[in-house]
């Protein structure tokens, strides 16, 4: 902070409350305000030195537009800041806790969580000022010096666990194509009941074949969709007739459907029970549409002499990586050419090259 700041603070309406000993506030501040008091600065700073860890730009683009795109629905969670002078309390005469927090306006106050999400609502701000009038959490601690503030920041962290993509289509409302996704686990034979709905991996004994997130990306394939793409009601009707047509044509579904075979013992002898294999489908029907939209149910009765087995050497060195299931692009389109070569459709160029590559 410059020096003529010297004898002016920041008042902010907080509580007070006790941590493991230490005293801390939270406090609710306007959005304006963010970039002005919480200093980041890693310019020439070694990481032995920092109490954070670099900035990853990359980051902060998405972040951005979720602001911009969603100004009367995000949520930002509570920055978490040490700083580093003596702060002021005052307390509310009805309620001890309650009061106003005071910090000089010279004092260093550094960000240990929530650094991206300090630059994104500053390159926001740029775009819709508006957004300044909004408030974020910000849980403030006394520094007690780099130590401190680097074993802070490691706590924050240490059992920060990512939702699993399944999870996040689950309860993603403005995806698109995380709603068509939910549409056709609940509504569409072969996923009804057998959708594994928050983990995107699935148990060896799980009576489940299919994870949300191989449905999801399987089916923004068959459409030929973008990360950001919109599906019509046309293109939802098509989505869910192409994945009964594909059921009605892999016996092995329909034995599950059944209950006449377990999941678990489809998924321990076929491809098409994992995501490699669905997403290769999803590829193939994309081409299929294409090149016969007005032949492809038939075409797809070819599905049924299709070898699915694990052991089959075509798929030994299509859909797998030293013995094990792959779900790489390169596997799952080497699965999909075979696919398309079975139903007799021609390969495109860049498919020709990946085949001469496999030879």
């Amino acid at each position: 902070m410059q020096n003529q700041d010297s004898g002016y603070c920041y008042s902010f309406p907080a509580v007070r409350g006790i941590q493991a000993g230490r005293t801390f506030f939270i406090a609710t501040c306007p959005l304006r305000i963010i970039p002005k008091i919480f200093s980041y600065n890693e310019n020439d700073v070694p990481p032995e030195l920092r109490a954070q860890r670099t900035l990853n730009k990359t980051r902060i683009p998405d972040m951005v537009k979720y602001l911009l795109d969603n100004p009367k629905e995000y949520v930002f969670s509570a920055l978490t800041a040490s700083v580093g002078v003596d702060i002021s309390f005052d307390d509310h005469d009805s309620a001890p806790n309650l009061g106003t927090l005071k910090i000089p306006m010279d004092a260093q106050i550094l960000i240990n969580d929530g650094q991206h999400r300090r630059k994104a609502i500053e390159e926001a701000l740029l775009e819709n000022p508006d957004l300044g009038q909004d408030n974020i959490p910000v849980l403030f601690f006394i520094d007690e010096g780099l130590t401190r503030s680097q074993q802070m920041f490691a706590d924050l962290n240490k059992y920060a666990v990512k939702p699993s993509p399944s999870l996040g289509i689950r309860y993603d409302h403005r995806d698109s194509s995380s709603e068509l996704a939910r549409y056709l686990a609940d509504t569409v034979t072969p996923f009804v009941g057998f959708t594994e709905m928050e983990k995107s991996n699935i148990s060896p004994k799980s009576n489940k074949l299919f994870t949300l997130s191989s449905i999801k990306q399987s089916t923004k394939a068959l459409l030929s969709k973008g990360p950001k793409d919109g599906f019509s009601e046309e293109e939802q009707q098509i989505a869910s007739e192409f994945w009964q047509e594909v059921t009605k044509n892999i016996k092995d579904w329909q034995l599950v459907i059944r209950k006449e075979v377990s999941p678990a013992q489809l998924r321990q002898e076929y491809i098409h029970a994992h995501g490699v294999g669905l997403h290769a489908i999803g590829v193939l029907g994309k081409h299929l549409l294409c090149q016969e939209p007005k032949q492809w149910k038939k075409k797809l009765q070819l599905l049924g002499k299709v070898n699915w087995l694990k052991t089959n050497p075509e798929w030994i060195k299509r859909s797998m990586n030293h013995g094990k299931l792959s779900k790489s692009n390169i596997n799952i389109q080497l699965t999909a050419n075979a696919l398309k070569i079975e139903l007799g459709l021609p390969l495109t160029p860049e498919e020709k090259a990946l085949e001469k590559q496999l030879s």
